[in-house]
């Protein structure tokens, strides 16, 4: 979303003795480190990942900025998962619907680079809900790999926690829970092992799920209005609160678990306040 002057000032206090602190973490490795950062649509993840990639840079270290939301599968990879597995997961977002071993490949790319090598990073266009045809380029071996994402770090749920639905897509759309099952076996499978690169995990904690909601409404009309006369397609608020069905579960899960795993959390306000 947006930046007030002030919100950014706001944050970058936040920011700036977290990216000196992994200045002094980094020095002790001989590889990329891994900062994971972790949190709900709208909590402020691209703003806090460029704002900490530019302190980086003050510091003299090279960074570069993944997002999970650039491994999503394609949408013709989603449309074979959605016949063969589940129909829910024609929709990108949950577990399950991203090329996990591209992000594994991407990494190793990343650690082993010689200052000349060049790294294809995919990029995911939300507006055509489907993968870029040109990636980005990254050239050389950076010093710190930000990988954020809504669903970074999270743990599959017991399986009991799965046999209640928690809204009105999982009781009509997955009344037997085979969907669900579906994303908490990827959670326990590759994204957990993925997961484990992780050297330290920020959580941007929301609110509540009203406030995941607005926020992510917020993206839409911004980037509906970025988009304006290109002809693509954009959510309305019906189906942009279906859409966020999808995550509901695990965003629930993630704001219960999650602050008591991360290395450091930044909790927000329902006015999009940092309050701790």
């Amino acid at each position: 979303m947006a930046l007030s002057t002030q919100r950014r000032a706001e944050l970058l206090e936040r920011v700036r003795p977290l990216a000196a602190g992994l200045v002094d973490a980094q020095a002790q490795l001989k590889r990329p480190l891994v900062f994971g950062l972790s949190g709900a649509q709208g909590t402020g993840k691209s703003t806090i990942a460029t704002l900490l990639k530019d302190e980086l840079t003050d510091h003299g270290l090279r960074s570069v900025v993944l997002s999970i939301d650039d491994l999503y599968l394609t949408r013709a990879e989603r449309a074979r998962l959605a016949q063969d597995v589940h129909p829910l997961l024609q929709t990108r977002g949950v577990p399950g619907t991203h090329d996990i071993a591209l992000g594994a490949t991407l990494f190793d790319r990343l650690r082993d680079a010689a200052p000349d090598t060049e790294t294809e990073l995919p990029v995911f266009d939300k507006a055509v809900d489907d993968r870029a045809t040109e990636p980005q380029m990254f050239v050389g071996r950076p010093a710190v790999i930000i990988f954020e994402g809504w669903c970074v770090g999270c743990r599959p749920q017991d399986a009991s926690d799965l046999e209640a639905p928690v809204n009105e897509l999982e009781s009509d759309e997955d009344a037997a829970g085979g969907w669900r099952q579906f994303v908490n076996e990827a959670l326990a499978g590759p994204y957990a092992a993925f997961f484990e690169r992780l050297d330290y995990l920020q959580f941007l904690k929301a609110p509540s799920m009203d406030c995941v909601i607005e926020w992510r409404s917020q993206q839409e009309q911004e980037l509906a209005a970025r988009r304006a006369g290109s002809g693509s397609a954009m959510m309305n608020e019906a189906e942009i609160r279906r859409f966020i069905m999808h995550y509901e579960r695990l965003t629930r899960w993630m704001i219960h678990d999650l602050p008591e795993r991360a290395d450091a959390v930044f909790r927000f306000d329902a006015n999009h306040q940092l309050v701790g």
